[in-house]
């Protein structure tokens, strides 16, 4: 064990430094994954063409769905262990571990049989139509087959972060990031198994990533490892993880409804292309999302630790930071998107004419994203802020703030809009829903957080 991670400098280093040296790790391991997931879709689209981009998006509510469940053990576990962490309770963070790892295997096999069973029923549901079915079961019955080494791996890997092992963490990302994309180049183009050849990539990578996790905690010299006692569920326990972890539960089941409702919204103005093109938008809206989101990943055992130490003034300067820093990544994303969306749109496309036997579905569809990136990322700047916050609240154990911020940006706001708008705007309307609901949103987070803050200043004197 060395003193830089030693977990106790979380309480006595410089707050910038912390914040630098966790985050860092994570923003490049989720810089690292977007891309990932951003290549993906641009060899499927290259290699496959504009509605295997569709049945691809068909996807993502159910694998929202899974993540769902990922993130209720993943970040609540994570988010306990920084805490316990804090109050030098070394042993009950290895019950955490231990929990958290039986949470994921019996929480992975569930959605894995279930989906598995109600398979086409539920891709239906989700948007899908006869020309995108058979790219989006292609892809899912093998992503779903891998389920619960998904979750193990990112549970394990979320933990081995929290406590004290940020560049671990980061280099179990690169690892499965490389290798995906050595596979995938591989498998679609080379052995021509199209999207079904991105899934079987993934399913591997994660495989070879979770022996590098399982490595790490077998090691005795790690701050917590794999130890006889801790599998055993016990309810404390499980209960508060359920707890931490019920905000970005909800984030995502929000996310998955709202994807739904976006999906038939598409579909009904604009067809599977529109759907496509949300694709499209989405991956690269994510991309800077999940930046923002590693940010908060390091900031989070920094707020945790303190907070659990009763150290009130570095948590209120680990969260101006964090702010400061998210508000300048969701900027240059704002900046870029309405700068070079046609740019952006045309990666996702089949450029070699002789292969592209959909030349108009694929400008079409271009089109119908250029118009989207440039609508939905319209306030963009402002949208770090929120997510900072509503991370923050987690981190500290406030999980009904969590949870409330979480579901009144998607629920309340959000979900009326695409309900409303499209009537008046057809598929422009689709696309203003977001920018507006995530202005309503960022209002309402920083009213929320500006009560925190007094809260946490008269803590500090």
């Amino acid at each position: 064990m060395t003193d830089k991670n030693n977990p106790a400098i979380l309480g006595t280093e410089s707050v910038g430094k912390l914040l630098t040296q966790y985050s860092v790790p994570a923003i490049m391991a989720m810089v690292a994954a977007s891309l990932y997931n951003i290549v993906d879709r641009i060899f499927i689209g290259n290699a496959v063409g504009p509605l295997a981009i569709s049945g691809l998006a068909i996807t993502f509510p159910l694998m929202n769905i899974s993540a769902a469940f990922g993130s209720l053990v993943g970040a609540g576990g994570s988010t306990l262990v920084a805490i316990k962490m804090g109050q030098k309770d070394n042993w009950s963070a290895n019950l955490i571990l231990g929990n958290a790892i039986m949470l994921n295997i019996i929480l992975g096999a569930v959605i894995m049989i279930s989906g598995l069973l109600f398979l086409d029923p539920i891709l239906y549901c989700f948007g899908a139509t006869e020309n995108t079915i058979d790219f989006a079961r292609d892809y899912m019955q093998i992503i779903l087959g891998g389920n619960i080494i998904t979750h193990v791996y990112l549970g394990m890997n979320n933990i081995m972060r929290s406590s004290g092992y940020p560049q671990k963490a980061m280099y179990t990302t690169f690892i499965a990031v490389i290798i995906n994309a050595v596979l995938d180049m591989i498998f679609i183009f080379k052995f021509g198994w199209g999207i079904r050849g991105a899934a079987v990539a993934t399913i591997i990578a994660q495989i070879i990533a979770l022996i590098w996790v399982s490595i790490h905690f077998t090691n005795k010299n790690s701050f917590i490892h794999f130890q006889k006692g801790i599998y055993t569920l016990k309810k404390r326990i499980v209960s508060g993880i359920f707890s931490i972890g019920m905000s970005p539960f909800i984030l995502n089941v929000c996310s998955c409804l709202v994807v739904i409702l976006f999906n038939t919204a598409l579909l009904a103005h604009g067809g599977d292309l529109a759907i496509g093109a949300f694709g499209i938008t989405n991956s690269v809206g994510m991309f800077f999302v999940m930046i923002v989101l590693g940010l908060t990943q390091g900031m989070q055992p920094v707020a945790g630790y303190n907070f659990g130490a009763k150290q009130f003034d570095r948590v209120l300067k680990v969260l101006k930071l964090s702010m400061i820093a998210a508000t300048c990544i969701t900027t240059v994303a704002f900046i870029v998107s309405e700068l070079f969306p046609q740019q952006i749109a045309m990666l996702f496309s089949q450029k070699d004419n002789v292969l592209n036997r959909n030349i108009e579905l694929t400008r079409q569809q271009i089109e119908y994203a250029v118009t989207g990136l440039r609508i939905t990322l319209a306030v963009f700047p402002i949208v770090g802020i929120s997510m900072v916050i509503a991370n923050f609240f987690q981190s500290i154990g406030k999980a009904k703030h969590a949870i409330f911020l979480s579901t009144t940006r998607q629920l309340i706001f959000l979900v009326p809009l695409i309900l409303v708008l499209p009537e008046f705007w057809g598929l422009t309307g689709i696309w203003l829903s977001i920018p507006i609901s995530d202005f309503i949103s960022t209002v309402l987070s920083i009213i929320l957080m500006r009560q925190q803050f007094k809260i946490l200043k008269k803590q500090t004197t």
